[in-house]
């Protein structure tokens, strides 16, 4: 698949259900790309022929787990983008303006921590090294925290090597002459993480900060991993 609409989730699951692989694009700029190398229109057929091209490392094998916690996640972004815009709205207006906004702000407020709650719960019952990072990273009772910690674990692959972890959040100087490619929405849940675990405003952090709360995860995600391939199946 090149793109996993929210719409559709319920059918990937079915289908993971069923013993089926799911896989999806990590970078929708390479379909363009491989499209204009292999000259080919832009339809359903094109497509196919353009996915059969694209190396197999940039596809990730998905699992119901992820597909349950992304759909939630996206969720939230989504009420953070409307948010945001409505509170750049009301720094636009005047105080007596600002006022029939107010309600709105409110609303989506509510909405937001509701959303956080129910990812922060769905994490804990989903991954077993959730709740120890909670601990670990001092956040237990800071919901937006927490949020921001399920989020990083649902898209982090404790198998790939830190170097390619921090790379996928932008933790990297880049190339000369090239665009700095990156999850943006991954680097703001780490730098929400990490003004949290050190009790600062997100306008103070440093990139070594956010490195090292990266790391801590990282680490912690891979000792789990590793630990639960150690362990040996009962019979």
């Amino acid at each position: 698949m090149d793109t996993l609409p929210p719409q559709h989730m319920d059918g990937a699951i079915e289908l993971l259900r069923r013993g089926v692989e799911v896989y999806y694009l990590r970078r929708l700029t390479l379909l363009e790309k491989a499209r204009g190398e292999l000259k080919l229109p832009k339809s359903s057929r094109g497509d196919i022929k353009v996915l059969m091209n694209i190396e197999e490392r940039w596809f990730r094998r998905v699992t119901e787990d992820f597909l349950v916690m992304r759909r939630m996640i996206l969720a939230y972004r989504s009420l953070m983008k409307s948010y945001i815009q409505l509170l750049n709205k009301a720094k636009a207006l005047s105080e007596r303006e600002r006022i029939t906004l107010k309600p709105a702000i409110s609303s989506i407020e509510k909405q937001l921590e509701e959303m956080a709650r129910m990812i922060v719960e769905e994490a804990g019952k989903r991954y077993p090294v959730y709740n120890r990072l909670v601990d670990e990273l001092g956040i237990r009772g800071n919901i937006k925290a927490q949020e921001a910690l399920a989020e990083l674990i649902t898209y982090l692959d404790p198998s790939k090597g830190f170097r390619k972890t921090s790379n996928l959040l932008g933790l990297f100087k880049p190339i000369r002459g090239r665009r700095k490619i990156y999850s943006g929405h991954l680097r703001r849940a780490l730098q929400r993480l990490t003004a949290s675990v050190n009790n600062i405003r997100t306008c103070e952090l440093t990139t070594k900060m956010e490195k090292e709360t990266l790391s801590r995860v990282w680490r912690i995600c891979r000792q789990e991993a590793l630990g639960r391939l150690a362990t040996p199946a009962q019979g």
